[in-house]
C-alpha cells in the first residue's frame, strides 16, 4: 500500500505521505487540499464497516439480554451503563496504551478484542456470563480503538487539513451507526447466531487489513520514549513534539476549555438523543420517527464534510454561539410538536452537532503538546461524562414535565439550557477574540 506517488511531486516518493511533510505533495493550484493517502482511505472505509458491524449488533443487545437470556430489566440496565462507562471512559487509557505499543498495534489489539467479543457472543446465546463478558469485550476494544484511530488519521497532518480527514472520518461512522441496525433486523430476532459470525468474520477481515497499514512514526516507541518524540528519523518525519502533531500545535488559544466544551455539548445533544422517541412517537408514529432519524444520518453524513472548513475558520466564541444556538433553535422546534417541527428540529440539531463535536475535536487538538491519540482519549471521556449527566438531569426533567402535564415544557427548559451555554462560558472571556 504505497503512499509516496499521488500526484508527481518531486520528492513525493521519499515522503511516506503521513509526516509532517505531506504538504509538498499537494497539486499546483490545490493549495491546502492534498489527496487522501492509502492508510487514510482505508482507515474511512474500515471506520464505515466496524460501525456498520458494531450496530448491527449492539443496539439490539438489550433485547438479546432480557428477552432470550431472560435478565431482569434492572440487571440489563447495569450492564449497558457498565458498558457505556467502559467504552468513554476507557478512552483515557488509549493514550498511554498507544504511547507504549504504537498506533497501529493499539488499532490490532482493540479490534482483536472486539472480534473476540463478537465471536463469544455466539456462546453466549446460552449463556448470560458469556453475553455479558463478551460485551464488555466489544466495549474495552472500542474505547481503544476510536482515539488511536483518529490520531493515526491525522498523524502529521497540517492543521488545515484536520478538518477533512475528522469530518470525513466522522462520516463513517455516522454511516455504519446508520445502516447498521436496519441490515441486521432480518437476523437479530430469528438467527442471532448466524449474525454474530457474520459480524465476527467482518472484524477480522477488518483487523487484517490493519495489519498492513505502514508503521509511522508513533508506532516505533525506542528506549523508553512514549511520545515518539525523538524517534522520527526513520520515516523522514520532523520536529513534532509529540506524535502525530502539526506544527503549531500546543499554542496559546483564548476561550473556555475544549474538555469543558465538549461535556455540556453532550449533554445538551443527548437531550434530544434520549428523548425524541419517548415525545414523537405517540404524537407521530413510529415510521415517522425512523424517517426522521435515517434522515438526520444520512444529512450528517453529507453535511459535516461540505461544513468542515467553514466549522474550521470559525472563532472558537463564535462556533459555541452558532452551534448552542442552532441546537437551541431545534429544541424549540421539536418542542413546537408536530411532523413539520420534529423534522426541522431534526435537521437544526444535526447542524449543531457538526458545529460543536467538530470544533470541539480541532480546538482540543491544537491546543494541546501530548499526542493526539491523548486528546482524542480525554475527549471521549468528555463525552462520556456529558452523556451521563444528560441522562440522570434529563430522566427527572422529563418526568417533571409530564407530571406537569406538558412535555413540552421539557424542550423549552432544554432549549434556555443550550441558550444560557454559551453565554455562561463565554462571559469571562468577552475582551478576548481569535485572530
Amino acid at each position: 500500500m504505497s503512499l509516496g506517488r499521488t500526484d508527481g511531486t518531486p520528492g513525493a516518493g521519499a515522503d511516506r505521505g503521513r509526516s509532517g511533510r505531506a504538504r509538498p505533495r499537494t497539486a499546483p493550484g490545490r493549495t491546502g487540499r492534498p489527496p487522501l493517502t492509502g492508510p487514510q482511505r482505508f482507515l474511512l472505509g474500515g471506520s464505515f464497516l466496524i460501525t456498520l458491524g458494531s450496530f448491527a449488533v449492539l443496539p439490539y443487545m438489550s433485547v438479546l439480554l432480557h428477552q432470550r437470556l431472560g435478565l431482569g430489566l434492572g440487571t440489563v440496565g447495569i450492564v449497558l451503563a457498565v458498558a457505556s462507562l467502559i467504552q468513554f471512559a476507557g478512552g483515557v487509557v488509549a493514550g498511554p496504551v498507544t504511547g507504549r505499543i504504537g498506533l497501529r498495534r493499539a488499532m490490532l489489539l482493540a479490534l482483536g478484542l472486539r472480534t473476540a467479543g463478537f465471536a463469544a457472543l455466539v456462546p453466549g446465546l446460552t449463556s448470560p456470563v458469556l453475553a455479558v463478558g463478551a460485551l464488555l469485550l466489544v466495549s474495552a476494544g472500542a474505547a481503544l480503538y476510536l482515539p488511536a484511530n483518529k490520531a493515526y488519521l491525522v498523524e502529521g497532518a497540517a492543521e488545515a487539513q484536520r478538518p477533512r480527514l475528522l469530518s470525513a472520518s466522522s462520516s463513517a461512522f455516522n454511516a455504519g451507526m446508520a445502516l447498521g441496525p436496519p441490515a441486521a433486523a432480518p437476523l437479530v430476532m430469528g438467527s442471532p447466531g448466524v449474525l454474530f459470525s457474520c459480524v465476527t468474520v467482518l472484524f477480522a477481515l477488518v483487523g487484517a487489513g490493519h495489519a498492513l497499514l505502514p508503521a509511522g512514526a508513533a508506532d516505533r516507541p525506542s528506549d523508553g520514549s512514549s511520545d515518539g518524540s525523538s524517534d522520527r528519523s526513520s520515516d523522514g518525519s520532523s520536529t513534532a513534539p509529540a506524535a502525530g502533531r502539526a506544527p503549531g500545535s500546543g499554542a496559546p488559544h483564548p476561550g473556555p476549555s475544549p474538555f469543558v466544551v465538549t461535556v455540556l455539548s453532550v449533554y445538551a445533544f443527548m437531550f434530544f438523543q434520549h428523548y425524541l422517541a419517548l415525545y414523537a412517537v405517540p404524537r407521530t408514529s413510529a415510521a415517522f420517527y425512523g424517517a426522521v432519524l435515517t434522515g438526520y444520518a444520512a444529512l450528517l453524513v453529507v453535511a459535516q464534510p461540505l461544513l468542515a472548513e467553514r466549522v474550521a475558520a470559525l472563532s472558537y466564541p463564535a462556533a459555541l454561539r452558532w452551534g448552542f444556538g442552532a441546537m437551541a433553535a431545534g429544541m424549540a422546534a421539536i418542542g413546537a410538536g408536530g411532523h413539520a417541527g420534529i423534522a426541522v428540529g431534526g435537521a437544526l440539531l444535526c447542524l449543531g452537532e457538526i458545529v460543536l463535536f467538530l470544533k470541539n475535536d480541532l480546538e482540543a487538538l491544537a491546543r494541546s503538546s501530548a499526542a493526539p491519540a491523548n486528546v482524542f482519549g480525554r475527549q471521549r471521556l468528555a463525552a462520556g461524562i456529558g452523556a451521563f449527566a444528560s441522562g440522570v438531569v434529563g430522566g427527572q426533567l422529563y418526568g417533571a414535565a409530564e407530571s406537569a402535564g406538558s412535555a413540552r415544557g421539557f424542550w423549552v427548559a432544554v432549549c434556555l439550557q443550550c441558550l444560557l451555554l454559551p453565554v455562561l462560558l463565554l462571559r469571562r472571556r468577552r475582551t478576548a477574540r481569535d485572530p
